[in-house]
């Protein structure tokens, strides 16, 4: 007959592939699932800045400072398999150095049941600098700022959602008087 570490074996291994199959239908019952949303973004009070990089060299880099306004309904987005938002607003442009630059200006996690799915920010500062290695954002007029957010589930992949509408704004061609 079966000693009792046989049959303890037996009913891990049941278990274990259980659990595989049940996760894996957990997964793929919101694989599929369209997670696109819109969100509205505009900016005000746009300045450059001429500023030192203290950190990497002593030569000036550009440094953007703007405030923020975002509406944007992400609970739609949470089903069951969702466990949290990790949400951030990204400006991505073009300059001489690169051919694709994108910052993370500002980020926000929004977790299940806590925190609300509904972002409402009117004149928001930045969270994080706006700096360009460089000089690619005096007169740049083609700077998008976009919201993404990564999706954290319960089981599964972590996928990257952009939302629908975007904000393009103009640096403007000088700097302006910096005050050390």
């Amino acid at each position: 007959m079966y000693s009792a570490l046989n049959r303890i074996n037996a009913l891990a291994a049941f278990s274990l592939s259980t659990l595989t199959v049940l996760t894996f239908l957990c997964y793929a019952s919101t694989a599929f699932n369209d997670s696109s949303r819109s969100a509205s973004i505009s900016a005000s009070n746009v300045i450059l800045k001429n500023v030192p990089d203290y950190v990497v060299s002593r030569e000036k880099n550009d440094l953007g400072v703007l405030r923020f306004d975002l509406n944007a309904d992400l609970t739609p987005v949470f089903n069951w398999n969702v466990k949290q938002l990790f949400v951030y607003l990204v400006a991505e442009y073009v300059s001489e150095k690169n051919s694709i630059n994108q910052v993370v200006l500002w980020d926000h996690i929004i977790r299940r049941h806590i925190d609300s799915p509904v972002l409402k920010l009117k004149n928001e500062n930045l969270k994080y600098y706006f700096w360009d290695d460089g000089h690619g954002l005096i007169g740049n007029k083609n700077v998008t700022l976009r919201l993404e957010w990564n999706i954290i589930p319960n089981a599964g992949q972590l996928p990257l959602w952009p939302a629908t509408g975007s904000h393009k704004l103009s640096f403007p061609d000088k700097y302006a008087a910096s005050q050390h």
